[in-house]
């Protein structure tokens, strides 16, 4: 049964292609595409996706060597499971009419009906509805590829593709709808996150932790990184296609872009060097690895804010993210908690610390149309207990969701390998592969 279902669930698929061919063409009278705004969005939509490899080679050197294939397998098949669902139902539940600022309607761009034409999303009018829906579809793969550090070397690749489409579902689709929809009840209530901070890397940090808790330690702990020059190519990618992540998210070629992408610079190069810098002072040596660390955690913790702050406040961003989130990691090592790429004090974490600092330093200057107020060091309060709230809330969620929906997962496939298998190596217990 278990091996007739993933090819069931293909059959149904190419069913619904069939029944339901997306050819309607819409003509809205009064719209109008901007031929600029399209090609910076094509552009970031073609460099976010380049940032789910990236990934793949940032955890894939950090494992060990019998664990790269698997690690950066399991990166890339979101790039196949999400991108089918997305195109079915799961952009609906994202983006689709609202239900109680929730979740979407399934069926209001069910197999992406009325995406042809000149429609458009109501917050981008400028650019094709079904751009709009893929460079949302890039955010949607590389959120589940993130939580995979933390269960590197010890999950089943089966039970993990299962978590990993209940997720997108339960976890990833509601925080998306409630916060960007305009709909959404975090939209309402005056939520910034500009390109993901809380959709993406807290939820991903979160499911981490959950992952981690629930998966509980390797039976091999410590081991050396397979090959530390893959986490500098893929820091280097990963930093390349985050320009499309933050400044593609202005959804359009304009001031806001131009301001994101520097906010994004600067504050994943500041947050690289205190990174180092910390450690220098704590007496350890400046290590390649850290450095990507800390460049990686300086963008994640400007993506809620990138559109929203100055760049002189995002280098404070940056650096107040790579600090805490080096204690964080220097806290945890000292626990139980075996979260194997420290993604929770990483993309957990720095999101957290972005998504705060976003209601320290947001300033209508910088975004007029979007931004719902000043932050905490202009004098006004309200944005920052705004975020404060809706950090609590969004932490429970997908933290108390994520275990739950591991626990389903464990029901019906079992997650962890045996000790055997672990033993021997994902590579070629899971995949019958080896580097």
């Amino acid at each position: 049964m278990k091996k007739i279902l993933p090819f069931a669930t293909l059959v149904v698929v190419l069913i619904l292609a069939l029944v339901f061919p997306s050819v309607d063409a819409v003509n809205v009278p009064g719209n109008k595409i901007d031929t600029g705004d399209t090609a910076w969005l094509l552009t970031s939509t073609a460099l976010v996706l380049l940032m789910t490899p990236g990934l793949a080679f940032f955890y894939g050197g950090m494992v060990s060597k019998k664990n790269v294939l698997s690690t950066m397998m399991q990166s890339f098949v979101c790039m196949g499971v999400i991108t089918v669902i997305w195109v079915v139902f799961g952009f609906s539940l994202a983006f689709g009419d609202s239900i109680n600022g929730i979740i979407g309607n399934p069926s209001t761009f069910f197999m992406m009906k009325g995406m042809l034409g000149n429609a458009t999303w109501k917050l981008a009018p400028t650019v094709p509805l079904v751009l709009f829906a893929m460079f949302q579809l890039k955010f949607a793969v590389i959120t589940p590829a993130l939580i995979t550090g933390a269960f590197a070397e010890r999950i089943r690749f089966n039970s993990y593709l299962i978590f990993l489409c209940l997720f997108l579902i339960f976890i990833y689709a509601p925080l998306a709808h409630s916060t960007w929809h305009p709909d959404g009840l975090m939209f309402k209530f005056g939520v910034l996150d500009f390109a993901g901070g809380t959709v993406v890397h807290m939820s991903a940090g979160w499911a981490a932790l959950a992952s981690a808790l629930y998966l509980k330690k390797r039976n091999e702990v410590a081991h050396a990184p397979a090959r530390i020059s893959y986490v500098l190519l893929g820091t280097g990618l990963l930093w390349f296609g985050w320009f499309g992540f933050n400044a593609g998210s202005a959804l359009g070629a304009g001031p806001l872009a131009a301001t994101a992408l520097g906010t994004t610079t600067t504050a994943s190069a500041a947050a690289a060097m205190s990174w180092l810098f910390f450690d220098i002072m704590l007496g350890k040596k400046p290590s390649v690895m850290n450095a990507c660390i800390g460049a990686v955690v300086g963008l994640v913790a400007i993506t809620p804010a990138a559109g929203f702050v100055s760049i002189s406040h995002s280098l404070i961003i940056g650096i107040v993210a790579a600090v805490v989130s080096n204690l964080v990691v220097m806290w945890r090592s000292r626990t139980s908690i075996d979260d194997t790429l420290d993604v929770f004090p990483c993309h957990g974490v720095g999101g957290m610390v972005g998504m705060l600092l976003t209601g320290v330093f947001a300033n209508t200057n910088v975004n007029s149309a979007n931004t719902t107020g000043n932050g905490l060091f202009f004098g006004e309060t309200h944005l920052f207990l705004v975020h404060l709230c809706a950090l609590a809330a969004v932490s429970a969620f997908a933290f108390f969701g994520s275990f739950v929906l591991l626990k389903i997962t464990d029901m019906i496939s079992p997650l962890r390998v045996s000790t055997e298998d672990e033993l021997i190596g994902l590579d070629i217990s899971q995949h019958g592969e080896e580097l």
